[in-house]
């Protein structure tokens, strides 16, 4: 096969090696525009498991490399002049000259033609010329540019300015991370040693901070002798190096995360940075390329035709390399946000940065460094006033909002049930509710329990309108404090453009088949084209509404509930006031967000008048209603936490979506805690965080990380009503209190945690 390959760098090099490996008729040529010794870079991180599979395709090159390699297993973290260090990572990097060198030595050894400085372009001629022509060109690749229309690139530049930099100052003992406070912003350094000499110093900051510095008007000597004055008491005494000779200018740039719809046409192949980027701060786009190589050389002598190894090439790549954006994607997205969590106590800045991009959860961490981990969860113990033992994973810290002390950091959230008869609940919520307070966590929260039968969403929706009611509920909020430690919270809602629907187990969001009652909302805007179109509320109906919340609240009082949240978010009735998608008003609660805020304000301000001081009030949101800039954003769910906060909202239980059905939401584990994360980390505000969080580890994370104050599981308690009592077990935690009629039940748990988690199969 005559092989043209585009790109001298790690991948299209080890494309060659490995073709000529396979068969050595190949005819392989390899085009680099660019000369040997030129590069951008300065180390490669590589890990032990990457060496072993190019050790298993290659040997000799792979020795050539592991010979060359700089080993360290530690991060080190400077913040706030503490240095914090954590162990375990097992890290390996290379110099990326050391690397090309040793790989253009192995590429001319066995016959590949290496051509150097040397521009290939002309791409349907090396089409027409070559068999195949492997693009490996890098993340400006030409010739994607040039055949966009058939691999259909989807590139994002991204917020940060960084610069890959050299020193001879010694970073041996860890992968080191600085930040530095300047009076242009903050500036952060990524160092790690590769040889015996030299280490990488990538220095990245925010774009705002760049331009301030004003280095995009600083020739390379002069942006590099900015850097040294910011790192300077990290440096030595050393000077920082750049190696990129061949680049005009400061060589600063953003980084661009790459995407491609496909990876081939005819007989081209996109391979490595020119398919697809994964940042720099988690260190696997050499290990992607070389890796992807190795698997292409393979199906290009598996398989009977170029199409069918391309396929199977893309197929068993594209997961990969998925996988590894996606941390990629949550690790810079970190960068890109670092300035809200510079305020953290250094542990917990630490511990944010080490679990980044979610490829380090809680209990794998605590593998790689207990003895760390353990100081970490004293300190957030400590922090959290724990008057009785601090080794404890930070799920079972405590937590205080005004007079509300609770025992740990799980609440059961609010899920509606549709058992209520006429707004009453029954023995079925007697028993759906006290046994998940049963269950050991901190805080249960009620399903939306409506505040007029005009608010409800369904027939079956509880609510805080009628005598009967308050008796009902007034039995579970006993139960609940006569026999378990959890707190209990009433979450008062309207239905709004929502109601008059059908049982969550029928027709979801669809009318009542009959029986209809009319419904209120912002402005006459139906839920979709099935729904009735709601009454634009004028002012006689917003006092009504207004004083049926007070009156609710008010029954909630008496009921003993220790808590109330409003509900604002999901498109029901005050949602729909704050939501552009559902306000189309010309009066003065529509148009701007503050706005949009007065009557829901006027509500909080209303109920939080009747309601006791020394107990605390939550309001829910949607943070995000999936629809770009048209719904409320992330960006301006930042602003009502702001005016909610202003206004004594204790804590806000951050959702999103269920706005509008045009909403497009992004799912995966934790999908919602950004969102928590960024108003709670931006405002100071405490935070709930919810949203596919099922895990022991999720809740211990997100805590620890700071990106909530309690986390908030709905399924996992319709599952396992005693989900935290298990996942006490399961972590080896004895300090959770179990009913003592279950004391059988808990030690029998407790041998078989001890004999191992296979023993706990369908218990946690």
């Amino acid at each position: 096969m005559k092989v043209a390959v585009l790109g001298g760098g790690p991948a299209g090099l080890y494309f060659a090696i490995s073709m000529k490996l396979r068969d050595a008729g190949h005819e392989v040529v390899v085009f680099e525009r660019n000369r040997p010794d030129d590069t951008f870079g300065w180390g490669v991180v590589l890990s032990d498991e990457t060496l072993d599979n190019l050790a298993a395709n290659d040997a000799k090159s792979a020795a050539a490399i592991r010979e060359h390699f700089a080993y360290w297993d530690d991060i080190a973290v400077v913040h706030k002049g503490v240095r914090t260090l954590s162990t375990g990572h097992g890290f390996c990097g290379i110099g990326r000259m050391r690397l090309l060198l040793l790989l253009q030595a192995r590429a001319r050894e066995l016959g590949v033609d290496l051509r150097f400085e040397t521009e290939a372009d002309d791409h349907a001629a090396l089409m027409k010329d070559y068999d195949l022509v492997v693009t490996a060109d890098g993340l400006n690749s030409k010739t994607r540019t040039a055949l966009a229309g058939h691999f259909r690139p989807d590139i994002d530049m991204r917020k940060c300015k960084f610069v890959w930099l050299g020193t001879r100052q010694k970073f041996d003992d860890a992968f080191t991370f600085i930040f530095e406070k300047t009076p242009h912003g903050w500036v952060w350094a990524h160092a790690y040693q590769f040889d015996d000499d030299t280490a990488t110093f990538i220095v990245e900051c925010a774009e705002e901070t760049w331009q301030r510095f004003g280095f995009g008007a600083m020739s390379r000597e002069q942006s590099i002798a900015a850097c040294e004055a910011i790192f300077r008491d990290h440096l030595g005494g050393h000077a920082l190096m750049s190696n990129a000779n061949h680049i005009r200018g400061s060589a600063w740039i953003n980084f661009p995360r790459v995407l491609c719809e496909r990876w081939s046409h005819e007989n081209v192949v996109l391979m490595g940075d020119a398919a697809a980027t994964a940042h720099f701060s988690i260190g696997s786009g050499s290990k992607l390329a070389m890796e992807s190589a190795i698997a292409l050389a393979d199906y290009l002598h598996s398989e009977p035709t170029l199409q069918a190894a391309f396929e199977k090439y893309e197929v068993a790549r594209r997961t990969e390399v998925l996988k590894l954006q996606s941390a990629a994607r949550n690790s810079l997205e970190w960068f890109e946000d670092v300035e809200r969590y510079l305020d953290l106590d250094p542990i917990q800045f630490t511990y944010s940065l080490l679990t980044r991009s979610q490829r380090i959860s809680h209990e794998n961490l605590r593998l790689r460094d207990a003895k760390w981990l353990g100081g970490a969860e004293e300190w957030f113990q400590r922090r959290a006033g724990a008057r009785d033992g601090t080794h404890r994973a930070p799920m079972f810290a405590p937590f205080r909002l005004r007079g509300l002390e609770l025992k740990n950091r799980v609440v059961v959230s609010p899920m509606a049930q549709y058992k209520a008869v006429d707004g009453t609940p029954t023995d079925w919520h007697l028993v759906h509710y006290c046994e998940r307070a049963k269950g050991g966590a901190g805080l249960v929260v009620i399903e939306m329990t409506c505040v007029s039968p005009e608010g409800r969403i369904t027939p079956g929706c509880t609510g805080f309108y009628r005598p009967g009611h308050e008796a009902a509920w007034k039995r579970i909020v006993d139960f609940v404090h006569e026999e378990t430690e959890a707190k209990i919270c009433a979450q008062l809602g309207h239905s709004g453009p929502k109601g008059s629907t059908q049982l969550g187990w029928e027709e979801a969001d669809a009318p009542l088949k009959d029986g209809n009652w009319p419904l209120l909302a912002a402005s006459a805007v139906p839920w979709s084209g099935k729904n009735q179109t709601p009454k634009a509320m004028d002012r006689a109906d917003m006092d009504r509404v207004r004083d049926e919340f007070v009156a609710a609240a008010q029954m909630a009082d008496r009921c003993g509930f220790d808590m109330l949240e409003l509900h604002m978010a999901h498109g029901y009735l005050l949602s729909s006031f704050i939501s552009p998608l559902t306000n189309r008003r010309d009066d003065a609660y529509g148009g701007s967000l503050d706005n949009r805020m007065l009557f829901p304000l006027e509500v909080f301000h209303a109920v939080r008048a009747v309601w006791p001081d020394d107990k605390p009030v939550s309001v829910r949101i949607s943070a995000n209603d999936w629809v770009g800039d048209e719904g409320v954003t992330p960006e301006e769910a930042v602003e009502i936490a702001r005016m909610l906060q202003a206004a004594g909202v204790d804590i806000c239980d951050v959702s999103a979506g269920q706005t509008s059905i045009r909403a497009r939401p992004v799912y995966g584990r934790m999908f919602q805690t950004p969102f928590s994360d960024r108003i709670r980390n931006e405002t100071g505000m405490a935070t709930m965080a919810v949203g596919n969080i099922y895990e022991p580890d999720h809740v211990n994370s997100i805590l620890m990380a700071g990106r909530a104050d309690l986390v908030c599981l709905a399924r996992p308690h319709l599952a396992d009503p005693y989900w935290t009592l298990h996942a006490a077990a399961k972590l080896g935690d004895r300090g959770v209190k179990w009913p003592d009629p279950y004391l059988p039940g808990r030690d029998q748990l407790y041998r078989l945690a001890e004999r191992g988690p296979e023993q706990m199969t369908g218990k946690v």
